[in-house]
This record gives structure tokens, C-alpha cells and sequence, in this order.
């Protein structure tokens, strides 16, 4: 399949390294949650790599949230581009990290790190997890407090719906007084995530999905289990659904 030439609208900087782009490209239809590529010629060769999309299916420009690698040829090239510079975009996005792999439940809980942040945006932007969920929990794991990015979108979900929508955040690398300290999985260990949302993960009530550092999802994964929840799979519906996002 081909590519197609997306043009950068806006580059916001969040933070030293953190970054967004918005790009405008002619795409097809896509689900909440899933992830494209973006590719650029750099040395003679292409090189490209997945970033998932942080607009929802219906929102223009496409927003794509990224972080510098050290010695990272694409990522410290995208972070240099400017409005009207171009990128190449796949025309059709792909992955199965979506609400339509849940099954139904009474409360969903999302759990990131980082830039994985990103399809958990986008999916909370449609009218999906409103309708089938009657209590949303969204963590958002960060090193240092100037990593909680897109403070405004945040608080458009909490205006929504006060009632059924809450924002945790982490700060593990420094003093916060806003949110939780520490990592996600000894927080649920300890019981002090629960505590904080004033709701229990069970295997009869609780839908997990789970993005962001591979160590996260693996640890969190392994304490959710001896809770009694399981993985989510197509043949055999669970309670956890995961993807790594490194």
C-alpha cells in the first residue's frame, strides 16, 4: 500500500521533548485507538514508525503525540519540522486496541504512561465510552508534573460528565500535589489507586485497557490477574486489554 503526503499545520512543544504534530492528510476512515505511520526520507532512506492517532475519527488535523529519542533519526527530525513541511502518512490506520474488542461492563478504566496517552484521548473524543460506560477512570503515568499534557482536552471530559469521568494523575520522579506518587502497579497493589478514584477493580464490574511502557503493562497485567480479572481476547473475552507503547 502507498503513501500519502501529509502537510504539518501546527507543531505544539509540550515540554523539552514531549511534542505534538498536526498534520492535515487525506486518510481513510478510522477507529478510536488505532495507529498510523508517519515517514520521513532522511540519509537517502525512508524511515518511518507507528504513532497513534490523538484526534478522534471525525476531528481535523490528523494529531499525532510524540517524544524525542536520543539519537532517534525520525523522531528528532519531526520534532524539527515546521507549518507547511511535509510528512508521509500510511492512507488507512490499523491496530485492535478499540472499544469494540471490550466486552460490556460497568466501569472502564484507562491506564497509561507517557505519550501512550494519545488513544485514550482519541477515544474518550467520541460518544462510544459515555454511552457504555457508567464510570471512566483515566491514569496517566508521567516522570516529571510538566508531562501531563493536554490539560485542556482533560478538562472538556470532566466538564462533560463530572459524575462519571475522573482524571488520575502520576508523577513518580518528584512531589505532586495533584495526583498520586509512585508507579501504577504498586498503587493497585497497595490499594491507593482505588482508594483515590473511589472505585474497585473487579472481575464482574471493571473493563482495563492498559498502554504505555512495556514494564507497566506487564506488572499491571500480572497484579490485575491475581485479582481474578484476564486477558481480553477475541475467543475468550476477559477483562484486561493491552498494548505496549514504546
Amino acid at each position: 500500500m502507498g503513501w500519502v503526503t501529509g502537510v504539518v499545520q501546527e507543531r505544539k512543544q509540550w515540554t523539552e521533548r514531549l511534542f505534538s504534530l498536526r498534520v492535515d492528510a487525506e486518510v481513510e476512515p478510522f477507529k478510536a485507538g488505532q495507529f498510523n505511520r508517519l515517514r520521513l526520507e532522511i540519509d537517502g532512506e525512508m524511515v518511518g514508525r507507528p504513532y497513534s492517532y490523538v484526534n478522534a475519527p471525525d476531528e481535523r488535523p490528523l494529531d499525532f503525540y510524540l517524544i524525542t529519542v536520543p539519537d532517534g533519526p525520525l523522531s528528532n527530525r519531526l520534532a524539527a519540522l515546521e507549518p507547511g513541511d511535509t510528512v508521509e502518512v500510511m492512507p488507512r490506520a490499523t491496530g485492535f486496541f478499540t472499544l469494540d474488542e471490550l466486552p460490556d461492563s460497568r466501569d472502564l478504566w484507562l491506564l497509561s504512561t507517557g505519550t501512550a496517552l494519545g488513544p485514550f484521548l482519541s477515544i474518550l473524543k467520541t460518544d462510544a465510552p459515555w454511552e457504555r460506560f457508567q464510570n471512566i477512570r483515566l491514569i496517566h503515568a508521567v516522570r516529571q508534573a510538566e508531562e501531563l499534557t493536554y490539560q485542556d482536552t482533560l478538562r472538556q471530559f470532566q466538564e462533560r460528565a463530572p459524575q462519571q469521568f475522573q482524571y488520575i494523575p502520576f508523577v513518580s520522579r518528584e512531589p505532586f500535589a495533584g495526583g498520586l506518587e509512585g508507579r501504577v502497579p504498586a498503587a493497585i497493589a497497595e490499594g491507593r489507586l482505588e482508594h483515590h478514584a473511589g472505585l474497585k477493580i473487579t472481575p464482574e464490574h471493571s473493563q482495563v485497557m492498559l498502554c504505555g511502557n512495556p514494564a507497566m503493562v506487564q506488572d499491571t497485567t500480572a497484579i490485575l490477574k491475581e485479582r481474578g480479572l484476564a486477558k481480553n481476547r477475541r475467543r475468550k473475552p476477559g477483562h484486561i486489554t493491552t498494548e505496549n507503547y514504546w
